[in-house]
């Protein structure tokens, strides 16, 4: 090392700072005449390795309409990487230029189809591969091409001992991600990991008992595993589901998982169910409830329930509810539906004297 005047260091001459002059010279050449980017980036073009190689750009027509202005990097390595796609080249560069081409967008399904033919016919480590895929999903968790290297590579080893908790690792980050509940609904069908997520998912919804990906999974486990066709088991999903409504009435995701293993079997046939909302209304009423109210009654009198008048004036005074009061952005949603109650089970439909939901 040498000194400056000022007493400090310098590198020696036969070492020039190829970044540092770089960045000083912008896209310019340096002095030994190679051409770097800012940040001593060597473009395909130039680097001697690849001087077989004749780039190919990329094909808008004659008259794009909407060309896109892409940097000059960028189209160096799309020039070179549509080069080796067409040549098929499976070589350790052409494998590196898939990471180069990753790194610019890493949402190209074409670059990661070659990887993946490159990762097997150079015998690359796989699991060097699920680290490098697992870098760029922690960094891009909502991108389909992503998810879908990992699949393929899990898949290939056949191991799924990393999974659950990496996915676990991107929920935390966003509960709601679809992608990873994809990904981990895959793998526990794949791979039979049944045992423990009802229980991570009952731990997911004491932390947001609005997650409506969580009461998805919830249905998702149950229906794979023990099903909904036991008593025992059913019982116990309709009783979860009203304590978790109780915490928080108007949260829409438990009404539909309460609704949506119900409905097959009929609303009004579930003992005791009517009951019990009817006595939660009082101090925990929300649209949803009273909304699932009117769908009981209404499987009741599509049943030929008796007191059949009694029923349907229940029905259409809780759709009055709705539209005055409670659920006033869809009035004109449930002033439908109680017309088309009133139309398909009041005997004497045309005398009747038009309720006040009707009038407004």
């Amino acid at each position: 090392m040498m000194a400056d005047e000022e007493g400090r260091a310098e590198p020696e001459p036969c070492a020039p700072p190829l970044e540092a002059d770089a960045e000083a010279a912008g896209d310019s050449e340096l002095e030994f005449g190679i051409p770097l980017e800012s940040n001593g980036y060597l473009l395909y073009r130039d680097r001697k390795e690849w001087a077989d190689i004749e780039p190919v750009p990329q094909d808008d027509g004659p008259n794009p309409v909407v060309q896109i202005i892409y940097s000059e990097k960028f189209k160096d390595v799309y020039d070179y990487f549509r080069a080796v796609l067409q040549r098929d080249e499976r070589s350790e560069r052409a494998f590196k230029l898939t990471g180069d081409a990753i790194e610019l967008n890493a949402a190209n399904y074409t670059v990661w189809h070659f990887r993946r033919v490159l990762l097997q016919s150079l015998k690359k480590d796989l699991y060097e591969e699920l680290n490098y895929i697992t870098a760029i999903i922690e960094d891009q968790p909502k991108n389909y091409q992503v998810w879908h290297h990992r699949r393929v590579l899990v898949e290939w080893l056949k191991d799924s001992s990393r999974e659950l908790e990496f996915i676990a690792d991107i929920l935390n980050q966003d509960a709601k991600n679809y992608h990873a509940w994809q990904h981990r609904q895959w793998v526990i069908q794949e791979f039979k990991l049944w045992d423990d997520e009802l229980e991570y998912v009952e731990q997911l919804l004491k932390e947001d008992v609005r997650n409506n990906s969580v009461w998805n999974q919830r249905y998702f486990v149950i229906s794979n595993t023990t099903g909904y066709d036991d008593p025992a088991v059913l019982e116990r999903e309709v009783q979860y589901t009203l304590e978790m409504i109780k915490m928080v009435p108007h949260n829409e995701s438990a009404w539909n998982y309460l609704k949506g293993i119900l409905q097959d079997r009929g609303l009004s046939k579930y003992p005791g169910l009517l009951e019990q909302l009817l006595d939660l209304q009082p101090s925990h009423s929300s649209p949803y409830l009273i909304a699932f109210l009117v769908d009981i009654y209404e499987d009741k009198l599509d049943n030929q329930c008796e007191n059949k008048e009694e029923t349907l004036n229940k029905a259409l005074e809780l759709c009055e509810i709705l539209a005055k009061e409670k659920d006033i952005i869809r009035k004109e949603y449930w002033k439908y539906i109680g017309r088309s109650l009133k139309s398909k089970h009041s005997p004497n439909v045309e005398q009747n004297v038009p309720t006040e939901i009707e009038e407004q």
